[in-house]
């Protein structure tokens, strides 16, 4: 027992030893030995609506109370510097690891260590700094030898505060034995708008604001702040009275009189004014007793007493009245005016974290136009968004570093004349003045160091942003960080950022379109309300590649890809398409989307996906249909499946950016067709048959038949090829059918050239001269092949028709025609077999002959039936001269 009670002490004096030590080791890194140990101080907001209180705890760490921050990055440190300007504050270091994350303090308090290696005799400024940004969002000067030298840079800390609204606050700070009260007002509210508050008339009844004494905070035209004195005596804008210059509404108490005992009427000092992330903010003395008891109301620090206040637009000055008047605050009570009971001395602080206006950019807004260039110069910073800046920052239009907003698909022209030193440059950096590649991801979208100039000889800029630019970049300066400002990239209209677009079928659709080496970028709009929007790639929604843009349950844009191959819900198979900068969106139900696709998908020879055979060739016209409903879904059912689709696909002319209608011209290209198969499956082949078998039969005939069946087609062939470009409105060489058909008309327009240059044959008993044989044998095979080329332009024909127009008779259609050139050949063979014989009959041993190989007698010109009859004697007394030929050939 004993053993135990004394190793359970040793154990407690070892902790309390290892306590002492551990604690005696914290304060030898942590002493007391700086001069600045104790000092206090609070920020200066510089943005986020920072505002503080420090102090140093001791030679390691420090606290921050009351503090109040908007959200910034993930990445705002304390930060050390040398100095406030912008060179020594960017080069500045982090003293602590703690990091003010992306939260919006209200009134927090903290404490905070140094880091090992940070000593206060290191730092002159102490910064809440945004690392990514380069960005103050509020600092303090620590003194030197234990002083502050700059005590009345820091204006936005009340000992008191008070919310009038959710938008508007009165802080003040009360000080009786130097008769002044502090006030600062402070609203989320625009740049041109008005701050009232003051003390009702403590004689009034129910007109609080008669007789009421009021402070007016605006700021001018040029964003300088300023305070007036005013003195209402009607519920009216100030008005002067033409004839004894007395004034009477809410007017300035320097315009009801000039002067009093001496004194001037306008007793409200400005202190400092400011306006940071869309808040107004002025902070103005008043006396609690003022020598003008005429205008100006005496305050009772130590009673309760009314004021009022008000909100609304200011009216610059004019020439008639040169002073800045407020209007009429109009909107609901307690939002634009109001009134409370307030007594001064009373501690009061309700204002629990930063104002945080909707609107936080106060910067000048330039439209960009493509018909006037921007010119860009350089200036003096004095208000610029994002501190700290440089000396001089960009001025575009005489305005500094203002947003400015251009649209996809219009040209901007900039005239950079900002000096040899300075180069304009469009970026995706926030900080520009990237030349030496600080920031290697960065993408330049125009401009560089070519685009300096002075106004002598400015250098002109063109930059188009397409529909790929992002919604926000940045102009800049190649050379400085922090010379420009942001770039608001909007949608412009789809026929400014498209190269081509058409209607499609019933001009319920437009289809917008550019097209690019490797892909093609697409739009759809629709013109009527619909819960979705799909356009396919086909003559029809069935067998086709449809893309459907609609908006979710989430109010989020969706676009997904389909492939169709029937009218269920269950046809309707989700691809993946390799499609990019896809966007959707509705307006007023109005939907419209967009995507840029290759042409090519890119699969591999082996994948056997749907959407590896979605290819497009820019050079063949694309047919297009559309298809509008109330709802879709990723889950389709039959019952969003019910939608007003288009009557017939438009065929789009990609490179030459038109489109027609598809009509139906099955009937037309069955006119077509058929004079074709009169020509190539009757006329023609009878025209060969006759020239065949028929040269026995006594006289001409023959030649007659052979002639008239052979123009009779060459004219229908003819006549059928300009009815088919006349329908179709032009001639276009894509299809293999078309390919066919002019290689069978050119080779059946050879054959009467051909015929009207054949050589003479010569005399009996002479041997052929090599031209003729040569011309025998040219004749006979361009015939033959004629009519096998025109065969096979009968059958593509068919082929073609049910591809592109869905003829339901194109598959028997094709079989008759089959059946009818079998029916043929049997007769061909039959006649054969019995030319064969009979001349085997009258030409013992003369061996086998071909098809088609006739040799007539060079009496008979075949294009001259008055030579023919002449000689028909000569013909039929002679023995008949018949060319011998393998029938193999």
């Amino acid at each position: 027992m004993y053993n135990s009670k004394s190793s359970l002490l040793l154990l407690l004096v070892l902790i309390n030893s290892f306590i002492f030590f551990c604690n005696a080791d914290s304060g030898a890194k942590c002493s007391n030995t700086s001069s600045l140990i104790g000092f206090e101080s609070n920020f200066t907001m510089v943005q986020h609506q920072l505002r503080g209180h420090f102090k140093i705890l001791d030679d390691c760490s420090f606290q921050v109370s009351r503090f109040d921050m908007l959200s910034g990055s993930s990445d705002v440190v304390f930060w050390g510097a040398v100095a406030v300007d912008f060179s020594n504050i960017t080069r500045g270091f982090p003293i602590s690891d703690h990091r003010l994350n992306q939260t919006t303090y209200k009134n927090a308090s903290f404490s905070i260590q140094l880091l090992p290696n940070v000593t206060w005799d290191q730092i002159k400024v102490l910064s809440v700094w945004d690392v990514t940004t380069l960005s103050d969002f509020g600092h303090l000067t620590l003194p030197s030898n234990g002083s502050d030298l700059y005590p009345s840079r820091v204006h936005t800390m009340f000992d008191n505060c008070k919310n009038l609204s959710g938008n508007y606050r009165v802080r003040w700070s009360l000080n009786v034995e130097d008769n002044w009260i502090e006030i600062g007002l402070e609203a989320a509210t625009k740049t041109m708008n008005y701050m009232a508050f003051g003390w009702a008339n403590p004689n009034g009844t129910r007109e609080l604001m008669l007789g009421a004494d009021i402070a007016v905070a605006a700021f001018t035209e040029e964003g300088r702040p300023f305070v007036d004195d005013f003195y209402i005596t009607s519920y009216s804008e100030c008005m002067l009275h033409g004839k004894d210059g007395s004034a009477v509404g809410v007017c300035p108490d320097v315009v009801y009189e000039n002067t009093t005992n001496g004194m001037t009427l306008n007793n409200t000092k400005l202190v400092y004014g400011h306006r940071r992330d869309g808040v107004s903010f002025i902070r103005f003395r008043k006396p609690l007793n003022s020598s003008d008891d005429k205008y100006d109301l005496p305050v009772n620090p130590t009673e309760e007493m009314m004021v009022i206040w008000a909100l609304g637009l200011m009216k610059p000055p004019d020439t008639i009245r040169p002073y800045y008047l407020p209007q009429n605050h109009g909107g609901p009570m307690m939002v634009a005016y109001g009134h409370l009971r307030l007594n001064a001395s009373e501690n009061v602080d309700d204002c629990f974290g930063p104002l945080d206006a909707d609107d936080k950019q106060d910067q000048d807004l330039i439209i960009a136009s493509a018909k006037v260039p921007l010119v860009v110069t350089t200036g003096e910073a004095l208000h610029y968004p994002n501190p700290p800046n440089p000396s001089k920052v960009l001025y575009i239009n005489k305005k500094e570093a203002p947003v400015l907003r251009v649209e996809r698909g219009v040209p901007v022209k900039f005239s950079v004349q900002t000096g040899h030193n300075v180069a304009l440059y469009i970026t995706s950096d926030y900080l520009g003045g990237n030349a030496t590649l600080r920031n290697a991801t960065e993408t330049i979208y125009s401009g560089g160091p070519e685009a300096e100039g002075v106004m002598a000889s400015p250098y002109e800029l063109v930059w188009a942003p397409d529909r790929n630019t992002p919604d926000q970049v940045f102009y800049q300066s190649l050379y400085q960080p922090k010379m420009g400002w942001r770039v608001e990239v909007v949608d412009g209209g789809l026929s400014d950022m498209y190269n081509n677009s058409v209607f499609l079928d019933d001009q319920q659709v437009t289809f917008f379109w550019t097209i690019s080496k490797d892909s093609i970028s697409i739009a759809a709009r629709g013109e009527k309300k619909s819960g979705y929007l799909a356009i396919a790639f086909g003559g029809e929604m069935v067998n086709s590649y449809a893309y459907v843009g609609w908006i979710d349950n989430a109010g989020k844009g969706r676009l997904n890809t389909y492939w169709i191959d029937g009218k269920d819900a269950s046809n309707v198979h989700l691809t993946n398409e390799n499609l990019t900068h896809v966007r959707c969106k509705s307006e007023n139900g109005i939907i419209t989307f967009e995507f840029t696709r290759p042409f090519n998908p890119s699969c591999s020879s082996h994948d056997k996906k749907k959407e590896c055979k979605n290819i497009l060739d820019p050079t063949t016209p694309l047919r297009v249909v559309w298809a509008m409903g109330a709802k879709w879904s990723e889950h389709l059912s039959e019952r969003n499946m019910h939608s007003v689709t288009s009557q017939r696909p438009v065929r789009v002319m990609l490179m030459r950016g038109s489109s027609e209608a598809e009509q139906d011209l099955r009937p037309v290209l069955a006119v077509h067709g058929f004079m074709m198969f009169l020509a190539w499956g009757i006329l023609l082949p009878g025209g060969i048959l006759a020239a065949r078998y028929l040269k026995h039969v006594k006289g001409d005939g023959w030649y007659q038949i052979h002639v008239y069946l052979q123009y009779s087609g060459l004219a229908i062939i003819l006549l059928a090829v300009l009815f088919a470009v006349a329908e179709l409105h032009g001639f276009f060489v894509s299809s293999l059918h078309v390919k066919f058909g002019i290689a069978a008309i050119f080779c059946a327009c050879v054959q009467p050239v051909n015929a009207y240059l054949r050589p003479k044959k010569p005399d009996h008993g002479v041997e052929a001269s090599s031209n003729r044989i040569i011309w025998e044998y040219f004749h006979v095979n361009v015939g033959r092949g004629a009519i096998v080329v025109g065969i096979a332009a009968l059958f593509t024909g068919m082929k073609h028709l049910g591809e592109r127009y869905k003829g339901e008779n194109v598959h028997g259609l094709s079989w008759a025609l089959i059946i009818w050139f079998l029916i043929g050949a049997l007769i061909v063979i039959y006649l054969e077999y019995h030319e064969r014989q009979r001349r085997r009959d009258r030409f013992l041993g003369r061996g086998n002959w071909v098809l088609g190989n006739v040799e007539e007698d060079d009496s008979v010109d075949l294009l001259n039936p008055h030579h023919a009859s002449a000689r028909t004697g000569s013909q039929n007394s002679g023995l008949m001269e018949v060319q011998l030929e393998p029938l193999s050939r």
